[in-house]
């Protein structure tokens, strides 16, 4: 059986946190030797991960140095930014070209929610995949989804052809009205689909707990760390066949694949212990950005939406007054970026937020909370 633990290729190692494609490429080979050398081999990409060059960097350290066999990749249909069948084509052999493969072992339609499933209908992408299947250039068909699990329920009646799903899951957004990760995956338990599973550390909310969680966590298991309830958390459910880690640190990938070599599910009680951890951490959250930073990429303003929401959160969680760090951190932000007042509620990034943020209206309290 594989091992449950894929190497998820949205927030690599990088020498310039400013710059999303200045990766640590040594860094990231010997993370990739580490992974392989123990046992994993699963590796989820997409078109525009680190400004798009995940890809083009997962050729050099991976596809360029191990054979084919080896490792497993999946990559995605970018369908928010397609709107051509013709467009759709040419992206796809232009991903075979830039991870420089001859075909993907899955292949998902990217971010499914309402409105861009009615573009991958219009552009026929399910039957487009369906044909890339055949001809041997995708192993495996399956979407990506952030959603309700009402509308997942009818992409997975419409297009049974549908092999896998992949969804937020993790403990806090379980019973999330917005997220719904708990009933997104009885959905697709109902359909008898494999679940993958991205965020499951939220993007990294799961790592920095309040003292509270982490004190608990520490008493029920004093040598694991805050990051593994979480990944764990996501592959005790029965039906996840792989749990996505952005690692971007090697210290990150030691711990993840030290006990994922060999899992052990979650007992009762410790899975009660995680629901008790989401209670204490949804109160102190403020904004539940996960900076996968999807909001950046078309902003009029070219306001840093994520390190806005990072910065205020912070602020907020330690109820700090006044002119204090984060501030600073904002001002040096907006030299090159527009402020949090600057945005005209054009709400090209609330369409496609998987997190549902309701970033414009968030704007107006990060502005008030950082603009001094």
């Amino acid at each position: 059986m594989a091992k449950k633990l894929g190497f998820g290729c949205m927030r690599l190692p990088l020498l310039n946190p400013a710059d999303q494609a200045s990766f640590d490429k040594e860094q990231l080979k010997r993370m990739v030797d580490t992974f392989i050398e123990r046992g994993f081999t699963y590796f989820d990409t997409a078109w525009m991960y680190h400004n798009f060059q995940s890809e083009e960097v997962l050729k050099e350290v991976l596809v360029e140095r191990y054979p084919r066999e080896s490792y497993t990749i999946t990559s995605k249909l970018p369908i928010m930014m397609i709107y051509t069948e013709e467009k759709q084509r040419e992206t796809f052999q232009r991903q075979l070209q830039k991870v420089g493969v001859d075909y993907f072992d899955y292949y998902l339609v990217h971010s499914l929610n309402e409105n861009t499933y009615k573009n991958a209908v219009k552009l026929k992408s399910f039957e487009y995949l369906q044909q890339l299947k055949a001809e041997g250039k995708i192993k495996h068909m399956g979407i990506s989804f952030h959603d309700n699990a009402e509308l997942l329920d009818r992409i997975l009646t419409e297009h049974p052809e549908i092999e896998l799903v992949q969804i937020q899951l993790n403990y806090v957004d379980w019973d999330s009205d917005s997220i719904q990760s708990g009933k997104c995956y009885e959905v697709i338990c109902k359909h008898n689909k494999p679940v993958v599973v991205m965020e499951p550390i939220k993007g990294g909310t799961l790592i920095n707990v309040p003292d509270e969680v982490k004190k608990m966590f520490k008493q029920s298991e004093p040598n694991l760390s805050v990051a593994s309830w979480a990944i764990r958390f996501a592959a005790s459910q029965p039906q996840v066949m792989m749990v996505l880690s952005g690692m971007s640190s090697y210290e990150q990938l030691d711990d993840n694949t030290s006990y994922m070599q060999d899992f052990k599910p979650l007992t009762e009680e410790q899975i009660a212990l995680t629901h008790k951890a989401a209670e204490i951490i949804n109160s102190s959250i403020a904004v539940p950005c996960t900076s996968c930073r999807y909001c950046v990429k078309g902003c009029p303003k070219k306001i840093a939406i994520p390190e806005y929401f990072s910065l205020y959160n912070q602020k907020k969680r330690f109820g700090k007054k006044g002119f204090v760090t984060e501030v600073a951190y904002y001002n040096n932000l907006i030299v090159d970026h527009g402020k949090a007042s600057e945005c005209i509620e054009c709400k090209k990034c609330e369409k496609i937020c998987p997190q549902h943020i309701k970033i414009s209206e968030v704007m107006k309290e990060v502005a008030k909370e950082l603009e001094l």
